[in-house]
């Protein structure tokens, strides 16, 4: 039997520990390093979307999800006065779920291969594999380094690409409200988006329905910190919505607090692999959140990558990440386009007319969510 290969993960987010869960279900030697001191309860809601959940639920996680999860089969959608927009088509069941309680659930499978305190500041070719760097003045020596350490990715500098972002001139105000102030938030199922007036509103429910999560796009032309944690202000988020229907009313007016963040895209990369180096998630592919689709690409890719490296020998892994790079860039490249779409078409669905055009392009959408990123890999080792 070949020696194990060792693979080094940098970044401690949804992307990061769903790879060195897949990696490690297949044999290889995980060590995850992450530059926060402890782990970080960090974000709102997030939706695990059909195509990432067939990849989870194959995994120990299976039953730990139905813990912490609300599942819904679809999108209801209304215009900002609450009149019912068509449905698109069904595109399987989804979960929803507070990203800090994924995050936990995550951790708790891969804990003893997370190193936090380990800040990445470079990383270095090395014989046969690759050297990371941190700041505390550790080294690393590993067969496979990756990337996954998002936007504002160290791993993606050191192998030569820079990736500039571009105002949507959209803000985003995320919060949660506790159901119990809100009569009627047992009734509440799955996502529910509203649309119209260049704004668009979404909300659901997380942690077994404790929380309901929310997003509201507005348009900004000011420049916004790309981070879910800058403070911002309800009154003004208020005024925004000013007139829409009233469920939407009443969830800003439940809201102790919000955060904002800026909303940018990003070109696709030219490349993700240079050697025994990869990126995977934010890191290889950000893309605006009007699909949803951000954890679940993330989620796909260390999927996909654990079932390319899965026996490979060590003088095969150039090969084998240049294999993944380009099965996975055509893919999110295409959802980054698709999320791009999205966003615009949210944003100018204030008639009928406008409504029967996104459910048109919904339909031209359904390729995304019956993907299965196991398989598609190894179609390419086929």
């Amino acid at each position: 039997m070949p020696d194990r290969l060792n693979t080094a993960i940098v970044g401690a987010g949804i992307g990061g520990l769903s790879a060195a869960l897949a990696l490690s279900a297949r044999g290889i030697n995980v060590t995850v390093f992450e530059g926060a001191e402890s782990p970080r309860e960090a974000g709102a809601g997030l939706s695990i979307p059909p195509n990432a959940l067939i990849l989870l639920k194959r995994t120990a996680l299976c039953d730990e999800l139905e813990k912490i999860t609300t599942r819904s089969h679809g999108l209801t959608r209304r215009t900002s006065r609450g009149e019912p927009v068509p449905a698109g088509p069904p595109m399987g069941p989804s979960y929803q779920v507070h990203r800090a309680e994924f995050l936990e659930m995550l951790l708790g499978v891969v804990k003893g291969l997370v190193r936090f305190g380990h800040r990445c500041i470079a990383v270095e070719e090395a014989r046969a594999g690759a050297r990371l760097v941190f700041a505390n003045g550790a080294i690393c020596d590993a067969d496979t380094v990756i990337g996954a350490d998002g936007i504002h990715s160290v791993v993606q500098r050191q192998i030569g690409l820079t990736a500039h972002p571009a105002s949507e001139g959209i803000v985003a105000y995320r919060g949660l409200v506790q159901s119990q102030k809100l009569s009627w938030s047992a009734e509440l199922r799955g996502l529910n988006m509203w649309i119209g007036d260049g704004r668009s509103f979404i909300c659901f429910p997380v942690s077994q329905g404790r929380l309901i999560n929310i997003v509201a796009f507005v348009p900004s032309m000011r420049d916004m910190e790309e981070t879910w944690s800058a403070p911002g202000d309800v009154r003004s988020l208020a005024a925004e919505y000013d007139g829409w229907d009233a469920p939407v009313r009443d969830l800003i007016a439940a809201l102790d607090h919000t955060f904002r963040w800026g909303i940018y895209d990003r070109a696709p990369l030219p490349y993700w692999s240079r050697g025994h180096v990869t990126l995977l998630g934010d890191a290889a592919h950000p893309m605006v959140p009007h699909f949803g689709q951000g954890a679940g690409q993330a989620i796909e890719d260390g999927f996909a990558l654990a079932v390319l490296l899965e026996g490979a020998k060590r003088d095969e892994i150039p090969a084998r990440l240049k294999a993944y790079q380009d099965m996975r860039l055509e893919r999110t490249s295409r959802v980054q386009a698709a999320s791009r779409l999205a966003g615009r078409f949210y944003r100018s669905a204030s008639d009928r007319g406008q409504a029967e055009r996104l459910q048109a392009w919904m339909s031209a959408a359904e390729w995304i969510f019956p993907y299965d990123a196991e398989k598609a890999a190894l179609a390419v080792l086929s």
